[in-house]
């Protein structure tokens, strides 16, 4: 082993994000928030020839239910061989469709609104889901074990150990504040459809920082369905 393989080895030995690690896990999850808001962005355009707000938080352009799609994918499937495309493409096709019947469910048990509805689609599942978007997921499923994540892999473990390791602890205090505001918004919002006053001043700062038309214009496709 000459002297070059030596320095690359060792070099990603003491990686920050070496493996699946917590740090990996999270830039995962991070890219995977972003780059979600965007290809669904495009995606509505195309379909719908709008452009609209595609975001969850109420401060960043992030949507963590791709993020945690992604991190769900990596770790059932970046360790089954790209030459299992079947296994890849209809487990990813039953996992994606499984998270997002679940995410809808969440959304409408702990806010009393659904963001997404497949009522009307002859291939819709539950009215939560839908076959040809599981069809997306096997397909993106396939891209991202094949092709995307071992060059993404290798881009995160190439940042310095010490800048990684610092804004990858800025960057969670930030998402997590951000859905912790972005959630009790929500809530709280669902509160003032109920006639529930504000009974504190952090009441009265959600309701003026996020009324209803804020809100509107961050989730355009929330309905309350209680």
């Amino acid at each position: 082993m000459n002297e070059d393989n030596i320095t690359k080895q060792e070099s990603v030995e003491k990686s920050f994000a070496k493996g699946l690690n917590f740090f990996k896990l999270f830039w995962i999850f991070f890219i995977g928030c972003f780059a979600g808001v965007i290809v669904e962005t495009i995606w509505c355009v195309y379909k719908n020839g709008v452009l609209e707000s595609r975001t969850a938080l109420v401060f960043s352009p992030l949507n963590p239910v791709y993020g945690f799609g992604a991190v769900l994918i990596t770790l059932c499937f970046v360790r089954v061989s790209i030459k299992k495309k079947a296994t890849i493409f209809f487990g990813c096709m039953f996992i994606g469709g499984v998270f997002e019947y679940l995410c809808s469910l969440f959304q409408e048990m702990a806010f009393g609104t659904v963001s997404w509805s497949y009522s009307s689609d002859v291939l819709g599942i539950f009215e939560r889901t839908s076959l040809l978007y599981c069809v997306f997921w096997g397909v993106l499923g396939l891209l991202w074990v094949g092709y995307i994540y071992p060059k993404l892999s290798n881009l995160i473990e190439r940042i310095p150990n010490k800048v990684g390791v610092n804004l990858t602890y800025f960057l969670v205090a930030m998402i997590t504040i951000d859905m912790a505001v972005s959630s009790y918004a929500v809530y709280r919002q669902s509160e003032r459809r109920q006639g529930v006053p504000a009974r504190n001043e952090i009441h009265e700062f959600f309701d003026n920082r996020f009324n209803d038309d804020v809100l509107k214009a961050i989730y355009p496709n929330m309905t309350p369905v209680r």
